[in-house]
């Protein structure tokens, strides 16, 4: 179970590094061909996401790894199930259903690691 924990949060944390990383560091003019929806929402919002983003993939992985409050992992699974709870929303109701599987793929992910993640409980 440790084995594939640590699968799949190793793919989630590079996945939501590299998402959460953009949009921290590009500006909108940068993420509107890769986000159509960056638009619609006010920069700090987009900015807000991209940091809990990352801090969804840090959680995944530094708890675990270091061995200090590894239930943390935990909650950041939960965290990141939320926001893609978020991003479906936002994307059916933008009419974006096209997007909608990736999301999907990783609400999936990341229910698994909520899941695997009680190896630390």
């Amino acid at each position: 179970m440790t084995v594939a924990y640590w699968i799949v949060a190793g793919l989630l944390a590079v996945l939501y590094l590299y998402s959460g990383g953009l949009k921290v560091l590009r500006s909108p003019d940068q993420l509107r061909p890769m986000m159509a929806w960056v638009d619609a929402m006010p920069l700090r919002f987009v900015r807000t996401i991209g940091v809990l983003e990352v801090l969804g993939a840090l959680g995944l992985i530094l708890p675990p790894l270091t061995g200090i409050a590894p239930a943390l992992a935990l909650a950041a699974a939960i965290g990141l199930v939320l926001i893609q709870v978020g991003a479906i929303s936002l994307h059916l109701s933008r009419g974006e259903t096209r997007v909608i599987p990736l999301n999907v793929v990783l609400l999936v992910l990341a229910g698994v690691a909520i899941w695997l993640a009680t190896v630390w409980l």
